[in-house]
């Protein structure tokens, strides 16, 4: 087994390029270096610099290197195609000058932050066919352009057209595994009770992006009831440290070791906003004990 983990900005409270609730980027920086990672993401596109002189800089001098990029966006909407497509390639352009790995494809959410339903709850057979046919084109598009030098990783996401198991079970059935890669991310799958040990057993081969995070289930099956949409369960703390969590990380880790996995992963905690004090000492636990299970 060989996992490479770095972190990224949504462990600082970060969901938007711009806001005063968000740590600001030099700190982010500063932080992740100080918590031992080599290894960071973008988060979200214009958070951290994206002139690739200055983002350079900014990272070999804290001693720190790219591993991905995210893309988020209406995926079901084929007016959103062309939009997604020149995102994207952005993104990719600034992870190839780089040699970063990974771009990570999410569908957008179906609730916005207040909890209100912005769409149905369940795509269409339109909607779905539609977000389908856009993923296996991105997926194409990066495989084409970037020669596999860049995978296009696709994350399910709570409160998204692809949150529960099923779903996402039926994207990979759909789309070309050449094209379409997975980012799992053990906390959203949680989140909709999923089983990631079970997935890494059927899917790893297709996985080469993890994203470690986990649920508290006390709070989670709180938000539940209350019926939040995700934006106030990350407010609630449905989110907490790995070590603390619904997931078994040792069983994990040893399913990986079976399997012997060689991968990448970034540690994500959603928790936004947060007290800008917050995450550092997180992120140095988080890291020791992933250390310990071999991961890292």
């Amino acid at each position: 087994m060989k996992v490479r983990v770095g972190t990224a900005p949504d462990s600082w409270g970060v969901w938007f390029p711009n806001d005063p609730l968000q740590t600001p980027w030099q700190r982010y920086l500063d932080e992740v270096a100080a918590a031992g990672y080599e290894w960071t993401e973008l988060g979200p596109y214009g958070y951290l610099p994206t002139d690739a002189r200055t983002l350079r800089g900014e990272l070999e001098r804290r001693g720190l290197r790219l591993l991905g990029a995210t893309e988020i966006g209406p995926l079901h909407d084929p007016a959103a195609l062309p939009r997604l497509r020149e995102e994207t390639l952005q993104r990719c352009e600034l992870l190839a000058a780089f040699g970063a790995r990974f771009l990570v494809l999410i569908p957008d959410s179906y609730t916005d932050l207040s909890g209100a339903l912005l769409r149905p709850r369940q795509p269409s057979e339109a909607d779905w066919r539609q977000l389908v046919a856009a993923t296996g084109a991105l997926g194409a598009l990066v495989r084409e352009r970037y020669r596999g030098s860049i995978q296009l990783t696709f994350h399910s996401h709570a409160d998204s057209y692809v949150e529960y198991a099923a779903q996402l079970e039926r994207l990979l059935a759909e789309t070309d595994p050449e094209d379409v890669f997975v980012c799992m991310d053990t906390g959203h799958y949680a989140y909709r009770d999923g089983d990631p040990i079970a997935f890494m057993r059927r899917h790893h081969a297709r996985t080469p992006y993890l994203h470690i995070k986990t649920v508290d289930a006390t709070v989670l099956e709180r938000a539940q009831q209350q019926g939040l949409g995700f934006a106030q369960a990350v407010r609630l703390g449905t989110f907490c440290e790995p070590q603390d969590g619904a997931i078994d990380f040792p069983a994990f880790a040893d399913a990986l070791r079976e399997l012997d996995y060689d991968g990448w992963a970034a540690v994500e905690q959603d928790m936004y906003p947060c007290d800008f004090d917050a995450p550092l000492p997180i992120a140095r636990r988080t890291r020791a004990f992933l250390e310990s299970l071999g991961l890292g």
